[in-house]
C-alpha cells in the first residue's frame, strides 16, 4: 500500500521541513507540498527536501485537490504543515485497511503544550470522530483514493472543507480513529487562550450547521500569517 501525503500551506517556512520529514519517516512513498502562494521561503525548503511542490490558487481544499489530482498513492493523507505525523503513521493505516470495509479516518493527536486543559481538548477531538464521525484537517485526515474521488474530492470552499469532507465519507463508512499520535502546534491556541479558540472552533462550526456559508466563515476564521 503507497500513501501519498499532501500538505498544503501558505507561508509555513518554520513548519514545512519537520512536517516533510514526518511523512517521510512515517513511510509516506511521495510526499506533495500544495502550496497557496507563499511570500516566505516555503516553497524553497519543501523543494530542497525532494517534495513535490504543486502550485494552486490559495485555499486549502484547492491546494489538496490540486495535489491529490497528481498523487499516485492508493491512500490520500492531508497534513496541516504544523503537524507531524508518528514515525508508524503508515503502518497503522495499512493495518487497519486490510479490512476492505474500512475507508477512511484520523489520528488522535498530542497538542505540543503542557496543561490539563490541552488533554481534554486532545479527549474531546477523539470522541468527536467516534460519535459524530467528524474529523477535523489537524488530525490528518486519511483515505482510500477510490473513496475520494468517488465522494468528489474536497469541496473548493475556504473554509469547513474538512467537515464538508467528512460527511460525504461518512455515507459510505464509519471513520477510523488510529493512536497516532499526531504531533499539532499549539500557536493556535496560544495565540487566542485554550478555552477562547476551542469556543471559537464550535461556535463557527455552530455557525455552519445552521446555514451560514463558508465564506462567511472564513471572514471570521484569522489565518496563521495574519498582520497583527
Amino acid at each position: 500500500m503507497n500513501v501519498s501525503v499532501v500538505i498544503p500551506c501558505v507561508n509555513e517556512q518554520a513548519h514545512i521541513e519537520s512536517a516533510i520529514d514526518s511523512a517521510r519517516l512515517a513511510g509516506a512513498a511521495e510526499v506533495l507540498v500544495a502550496d497557496g502562494g507563499s511570500c516566505d521561503e516555503t516553497e524553497h525548503l519543501a523543494r530542497a527536501q525532494a517534495a513535490v511542490v504543486v502550485r494552486s490558487e490559495p485555499g486549502r481544499a484547492r491546494q489538496m485537490n490540486a495535489a491529490a489530482k497528481i498523487a499516485t498513492g492508493d491512500v490520500l493523507l492531508f497534513l496541516h504543515a504544523d503537524c507531524r505525523l508518528p514515525p508508524n503513521a503508515v503502518a497503522q493505516i495499512a493495518r487497519a485497511f486490510d479490512n476492505p470495509r474500512h475507508v477512511w479516518g484520523a489520528f488522535r493527536q498530542r497538542i505540543e503544550a503542557a496543561g490539563w486543559i490541552y488533554r481534554v481538548i486532545e479527549s474531546g477531538n477523539a470522541e468527536r470522530i467516534r460519535w459524530r464521525r467528524l474529523a477535523y484537517g489537524d488530525q490528518a485526515i486519511f483515505v482510500r483514493r477510490n473513496a475520494f474521488c468517488e465522494v468528489g474530492c474536497f469541496d473548493p470552499v475556504p473554509l469547513m472543507e474538512d467537515v464538508l469532507l467528512s460527511r460525504k465519507l461518512s455515507r459510505l463508512a464509519r471513520p477510523l480513529l488510529l493512536a497516532g499520535p499526531v504531533q499539532v502546534s499549539a500557536r493556535r491556541w496560544v495565540q487566542c487562550g485554550p478555552l477562547r479558540q476551542t469556543l471559537r472552533n464550535w461556535w463557527l462550526v455552530t455557525l455552519f450547521r445552521c446555514g451560514v456559508s463558508p465564506e462567511r466563515l472564513a471572514r471570521m476564521y484569522r489565518r496563521h500569517d495574519a498582520a497583527e
